[in-house]
């Protein structure tokens, strides 16, 4: 008796070559239909982790940019006797920098502001009262990222990152 996919002879199973062959050759163009229909769901996949990557690289960056520029300045106001009122040029003269410095490996950085004033880049500094009255200072870092590969229904292309940081400021 043939089965489909043995035939027993001697008490032994063997392949069944008449049914075996003509099933193969009806399955030949399958592994390529599969292929070419999986493939655009994982370049789409791959894309999507490229482009998860690089957001995750912009959220940490400009976070540290902010930390940095809050740094700063925290070390230049900690040499004035007075609290910080309203910003002034010189503080934001120093965070720019401070910035930059930590945006220098963003793909559009020849693109930043040199006086981060206006987007993709902007950076603003606040004054703050911290715990016992103490007074702090502020830094918050808005960035454009480049456009993202757009997902619909979760990524629009580009986005608005803002960071911000806050350091309390102590005299000597």
């Amino acid at each position: 008796m043939l089965s489909l996919l043995h035939t027993v002879r001697g008490g032994r199973e063997t392949p069944s070559s008449p049914t075996r062959i003509g099933a193969r050759r009806s399955q030949r163009g399958n592994a390529i239909i599969e292929f070419s229909l999986l493939v655009p769901w994982i370049f789409f996949l791959f894309v999507g982790a490229l482009d998860f990557g690089f957001y995750a690289y912009a959220l940490i960056s400009v976070q540290n940019a902010a930390r940095a520029a809050t740094l700063q300045l925290a070390a230049v106001q900690a040499n004035y006797d007075q609290a910080l009122a309203d910003p002034t040029p010189l503080e934001l003269a120093v965070a720019c920098p401070a910035v930059r410095g930590e945006l220098l490996k963003m793909p559009n950085f020849s693109d930043l502001p040199a006086d981060c004033s206006a987007r993709p880049l902007d950076v603003a500094v606040s004054a703050f009262t911290g715990p016992g009255a103490t007074p702090g200072i502020r830094v918050t870092v808005g960035y454009d990222t480049v456009p993202l590969i757009p997902i619909p229904g979760l990524l629009t292309g580009q986005l608005r990152i803002t960071r911000s940081a806050g350091m309390s400021v102590f005299g000597d």
